[in-house]
């Protein structure tokens, strides 16, 4: 009886605990999949008895209106973003496809990039719009000065969250692993692209001279995007409320904290902050049984086990001849195969696949049937199958799933197949090898997956505790380092550099001149002498 009252006792004070440290955050997404990322972190928070706004646009294609674990406050805007829609993304899949398989042609190079920064862009534009929308309206603007709120969560991929942040001082909290332009850490961290791969350089951070020439010229490409689109896109709207003299970048780099969706037995190792949190693989949990259907297509595998395939949501399927192949290669081998499938049904599709149109992924890959994953390298897919121990088959499609795959082969858990080069024999020698026992891919990733679980706390406690530290402190600001605020020249100590220098040459040339006086000086006396 005693043991039952103090339980009871304790249930109601960590209730009371919970509600009386509750906060208001606003929250600023992003569209697609950043969406379904922030998503997981606001329904955890919703649990923890937090109370959430949600900002989202009129044209939203993801975030709903009505949800049980947020209030949606929906702005009115005329357009919505091209990022992640279907038809544009097949359309970047197909000039991605092209330039691989020209070997990266000057034509097929230009190509591909005239779209993505047409995206890049178009995306910024409409962020933009929509943030103006916002500061425009005071009536807004008061609303939400009035609710008082803790913190603001935002996705650093657009900058309109951390400008609407610093605009009603709010601390700021970025959710992130790429901004528009380039991988998140080069916002807030020393970067040296020595050794710290690029966004497009598909190096790994052991660098040749060409990998590091190829690396150059990709951050050149990433400081273009920077400078001549994403810049200039909010400059006018920083200019008008802020500060004249702030950009974009510098509101990122005074962010309180950042919830870096990383962890390092992916990442490569680099520099980074005391405000950067990792959380690389926070949305992963254990599996869930099974539907019926599923779980006896599965046990049907006996000792051959099963494939699971998926190439994530922003494409509505593979093409036609792909999806052939994928097909063909199936029917050859001895695997069951649970195929995320959109669109029309392949023609050579055998008894051992399951096409269908959604799949529990998480759970699939937690499932002991499952020996192999074969994924386009989307990062959430990735840390599922670290999460539950799955090596895999990555075949990238486009963007960061490339330098990804990288990663996953640079720690032997994944072997890595060119869609340009994609037929039905390398497919299906591809999946052989990765699931031959004599092959080092599953103790790789049985090494991999025990060095992420060893960790003393998880990814999603770790991301709702610092979320809370900043809420109860009001913000971060003694774990953000200044450097934001110095002038370039003086963070690389050029002026330094300068000063000595300018010493050193007036030195150099007092004492040159000094001697030349003092040479002409003893040529002087010895012509009187002999005179």
């Amino acid at each position: 009886m005693f043991l039952h009252c103090t339980l009871l006792i304790t249930a109601l004070l960590w209730t009371q605990i919970s509600l009386t440290s509750a906060g208001k955050i606003l929250v600023y997404p992003a569209e697609g999949s950043r969406w379904l990322n922030m998503n997981i972190i606001l329904r955890e928070l919703h649990k923890r008895g937090h109370d959430l706004t949600v900002v989202r646009s009129s044209m939203s294609l993801q975030i709903p209106e009505l949800a049980p674990h947020y209030r949606s406050l929906t702005i009115q805007v005329s357009q919505s973003s091209d990022v992640d829609k279907p038809d544009l993304m097949s359309s970047l899949l197909k000039k991605t496809k092209e330039s691989r398989k020209s070997k990266w042609s000057i034509l097929s190079f230009i190509a591909l990039y005239r779209q993505l920064l047409a995206f890049i862009k178009q995306g910024s534009r409409v962020s933009a719009e929509m943030l103006r929308t916002i500061l425009e309206d005071q009536t807004l603007v008061k609303h939400l000065q009035n609710e008082k709120f803790d913190l603001i969560l935002t996705e650093a991929f657009y900058g309109s969250g951390v400008i609407l942040g610093s605009y009603l001082g709010l601390p700021i909290v970025l959710s992130s692993r790429w901004i528009l332009n380039e991988e998140a850490h080069f916002a807030v961290a020393p970067s040296p692209i020595s050794y710290i791969p690029t966004f497009g350089s598909e190096v790994s951070d052991k660098m040749t001279f060409t990998d590091r020439m190829k690396n150059l010229f990709h951050y050149a490409i990433g400081q273009y995007i920077d400078h001549m689109i994403t810049r200039p896109v909010y400059q006018g709207i920083i200019s008008e409320f802020i500060d004249p003299n702030s950009d974009v970048f510098s509101l990122f780099q005074s962010a309180d904290l950042w919830l870096m969706r990383v962890d390092f037995v992916f990442e490569f190792p680099r520099p980074t902050m005391p405000n950067v949190v990792y959380i690389g693989g926070f949305q992963c949990r254990p599996s869930s049984p099974l539907p019926d259907e599923l779980e006896m297509f599965m046990q049907s595998s006996g000792e051959h086990g099963v494939i699971v395939m998926s190439f994530g949501t922003r494409l509505k399927g593979l093409e036609h001849d792909l999806s052939e192949i994928f097909a063909s290669a199936f029917a050859r081998l001895p695997q069951k195969v649970v195929w995320r499938h959109a669109g029309p049904k392949p023609s050579t599709v055998r008894n051992n696949t399951l096409l269908l149109d959604w799949i529990p992924q998480n759970d699939l890959l937690g499932h002991p049937k499952t020996k192999l994953f074969i994924t386009h390298g989307g990062t959430n897919g990735i840390y599922e199958a670290i999460h539950h121990g799955v090596p895999m088959l990555a075949i990238p499609l486009m963007l960061d799933q490339f330098d990804n795959t990288v990663r996953l082969k640079a720690k032997g858990i994944a072997e890595v197949l060119e869609l340009a080069d994609l037929n039905v024999h390398t497919l299906t020698e591809s999946v052989k090898n990765v699931l031959d026992e004599n092959q080092p891919y599953k103790e790789n990733m049985r090494k991999i997956s025990s060095l992420y679980h060893d960790t003393p706390i998880k990814p999603m406690d770790s991301a709702i505790f610092w979320l809370e530290f900043v809420m109860r402190h009001k913000g971060a600001a003694h774990l953000r380092t200044e450097s934001y605020k110095m002038p370039w020249f003086a963070y690389y100590n050029v002026d330094i550099v300068a000063f000595i220098l300018s010493v050193f040459m007036i030195s150099f040339l007092i004492f040159a001149l000094s001697c030349k006086r003092l040479f002409k000086a003893l040529q002087g006396k010895r012509k009187v002498k002999q005179q």
